[in-house]
C-alpha cells in the first residue's frame, strides 16, 4: 500500500519508488521509465503545453458546439454548415484552433460565434470559407478580443508520384495507364504533376479536322478530295513497335499543375457549287490543340478547274482537280517534325476529267490515273490498341497493320463526267484508310462523294462532274478531329 508523506508543502507518494521528490530548490515529478498523466477533469498550469498551443480533439465535429480553451478541433462540414461558439468570459492567453476536416469549408462554411467577446476588435461573428483552411485564435484583451495568430489555406499533403488529371468525354484505365479521350472540345485539368520518382510526362494523340472535297457544278469536271487533318503523336511511354506509328515523337510533354482547354477541330464544311457553272474549293478542317501541340486542319480539295481553283494547303493537302497543272495542296503546313501530313495528289493526265485524292498522314494523295477514274486518298497512320485498351475498336478505323487503329486518311478524288457518253463507266477514287471518304462517281446520285468519318480527321471525297440531273454539286463535310492524352498513374 502506498504511503503519502507531506514535507515543506510537497507530498511524497511512496509505493516502492519516488514519483515526487525534492532536492534543494528542484522538484522532480515522476522517475525514469514512468509516465505522468493528469486525471480526467484535472487541469494544469505553468508547464506542459505552451501558451499558444492546443491539445487536439481527433473526433471530428459535425454539429454546433462550444469550444474550450487550449483545444483544437477538426470540423467536418460535408453534411452542412457548423457554428463554433467561443468560450465565455475568456482570459488573456486562451487559445482555440480549428481545421477543415473534409476540405469542404468552401461549400459549407464554419461560423465562429463570438459569445460576447470581440473578434479582431469587432463585435461581429466570423465566417471561415476556404477549402482546407486552418486557424488559431488567441484571446488578447477586451479591446481586440480574439485575434488570429495563424490562418492557413494551404492543403499540406504528400505529393503523388504520378500525374493526376481529370477531363474528357471518356477516361480509359489500361493497366498502369490512363487515357483521356476527347471527341469534342473541353477542359483537361492536371491536379498533380507527378515527379521523377514516378512519372511526370504525358503522351498525346492530336488529330485535326479533315477538309471537305471540292464541289463541281453541273456539266463540270471532277473536283479534288479533301486532305486529312494533321496527325501528331508522342510515344514516350513506349508502346511497342510496330503497333505505334513511325510518325510518333519519342518525347512526350513534361507537365505541371495546370488547367488546359482541349480543342477538337471540326471537319471542313461541305462546299456547294450550285447550279451555275462555278467550281468551288473545299473548306479546310479546324485545328486541334493540347498545350503546345497544334495540329493543322486538312486542306480543301480543288473545285475541279485547277487553274482558277487550286487545292488548299493544310495538315495534309487537298487533291487537285482535272487540270494537270501543279495545283495540289501542300501538306505539313505549318511544318513540324515529325511531319503531320502529306500533299494531295496532282492530276497527271492531260485533259483528264477525273480528280486527285487528298493527302493522308502517312502518304500523299494519288493523282487521277485516267479521265474517268479518281485518285485514291493518302493512307492515314496508326495507333496501337494498348493506347486505348479493350475499347480500341471504338476509335479510328481498322487497317493493314493488325492490333491498331488508323486516323487521318485523305479523301478520294472524284471520277470524270458522270453520264459522259464517251466514258460511261466513271470510277470514284477510294478514300484513304483512316476515315477518308470516297470521291463521287457513277451512278449519278453518288456524284457528291462520301463524308470523312467523324473523329478520325479524314478528308471527304470530291464531287464528280455530271451531264445529268441533279444539277447541284455539293461535297460532303470532312471528318472531325480527335484528341487523346495518356499517362502513367501508378506502378
Amino acid at each position: 500500500m502506498a504511503s503519502i508523506i507531506k514535507a515543506d508543502n510537497i507530498q511524497k507518494v511512496s509505493d516502492g519508488s519516488n514519483i515526487i521528490k525534492k532536492c534543494g530548490s528542484t522538484i522532480t515529478v515522476g522517475s525514469s521509465g514512468q509516465t505522468v498523466a493528469l486525471a480526467s477533469g484535472a487541469s494544469q498550469t505553468g508547464f506542459g503545453t505552451p501558451s499558444s498551443s492546443v491539445l487536439w480533439c481527433t473526433t471530428a465535429k459535425t454539429s454546433p458546439f462550444t469550444a474550450a480553451s487550449k483545444v483544437g478541433y477538426f470540423v467536418n462540414t460535408s453534411g452542412g454548415v457548423v457554428t463554433v461558439t467561443l468560450p465565455s468570459s475568456p482570459s488573456a492567453g486562451d487559445v482555440v484552433a480549428l481545421k477543415d476536416y473534409a476540405k469542404t469549408w468552401d461549400t459549407n462554411t464554419v461560423t465562429i460565434a463570438r459569445n460576447g467577446s470581440k473578434i479582431a476588435g469587432s463585435c461581429l461573428n466570423a465566417v471561415l470559407s476556404k477549402e482546407a483552411q486552418s486557424v488559431s485564435l488567441i484571446y488578447v484583451d477586451g479591446t481586440q478580443g480574439w485575434i488570429d495568430i495563424q490562418d492557413s489555406t494551404a492543403n499540406v499533403s504528400g505529393a503523388p508520384n504520378y500525374v493526376v488529371a481529370s477531363g474528357g468525354n471518356a477516361t480509359l484505365t489500361v493497366g498502369d495507364f490512363k487515357t483521356h479521350i476527347f471527341t469534342s472540345s473541353g477542359p483537361f485539368n492536371i491536379t498533380s504533376a507527378g515527379n521523377p520518382g514516378g512519372s511526370f510526362q504525358v503522351d498525346y494523340l492530336v488529330v485535326a479536322g479533315g477538309a471537305s472535297g471540292g464541289a463541281s457544278p453541273y456539266n463540270g469536271s471532277g473536283a479534288g478530295a479533301g486532305g486529312a487533318g494533321g496527325f501528331r503523336m508522342a510515344n514516350s511511354l513506349s508502346l511497342p513497335a510496330p503497333t505505334t506509328s513511325p510518325l510518333a515523337s519519342p518525347s512526350g510533354l513534361s507537365v505541371s499543375v495546370s488547367d488546359f482547354t482541349i480543342t477538337v477541330g471540326g471537319g471542313g464544311a461541305s462546299a456547294d457549287a450550285g447550279a451555275s457553272p462555278t467550281y468551288v474549293c473545299g473548306n479546310n478542317g479546324g485545328v486541334s490543340t493540347f498545350s503546345t501541340i497544334t495540329s493543322a486542319g486538312g486542306g480543301g480539295g480543288s473545285g475541279g478547274n485547277s487553274p482558277t481553283n487550286p487545292a488548299k494547303d493544310g495538315g495534309s493537302g487537298g487533291g487537285s482537280g482535272y487540270n494537270p497543272l501543279p495545283s495540289k495542296g501542300v501538306g505539313n503546313t505549318p511544318p513540324v517534325s515529325p511531319p503531320q501530313g502529306n500533299p494531295g495528289g496532282n492530276s497527271n493526265v492531260g485533259g483528264a476529267y477525273a480528280a486527285s485524292g487528298g493527302g493522308g498522314a502517312a502518304a500523299a494523295g494519288a493523282g487521277a490515273p485516267g479521265c474517268a477514274t479518281g485518285g485514291v486518298g493518302g493512307i492515314g497512320t496508326f495507333v496501337g490498341d494498348p493506347f486505348f485498351g479493350p475499347t480500341a475498336p471504338s476509335y479510328g478505323t481498322p487497317g493493314p497493320v493488325s492490333s491498331t487503329r488508323y486516323f487521318a486518311g485523305g479523301g478520294g478524288g472524284a471520277g470524270g463526267l458522270a453520264g459522259y457518253p464517251a466514258a460511261p463507266s466513271i470510277t470514284a477514287g477510294a478514300g484513304g484508310i483512316g476515315g477518308g471518304g470516297a470521291g463521287g462517281g457513277e451512278p449519278v446520285p453518288t456524284r457528291n462523294g462520301v463524308a470523312g468519318t467523324v473523329n478520325t480527321g479524314g478528308g471527304s471525297g470530291g464531287t464528280a462532274g455530271s451531264f445529268s440531273p441533279p444539277a447541284n454539286g455539293v461535297s460532303k463535310a470532312g471528318g472531325s478531329g480527335f484528341v487523346a492524352i495518356r499517362y502513367k498513374f501508378q506502378n
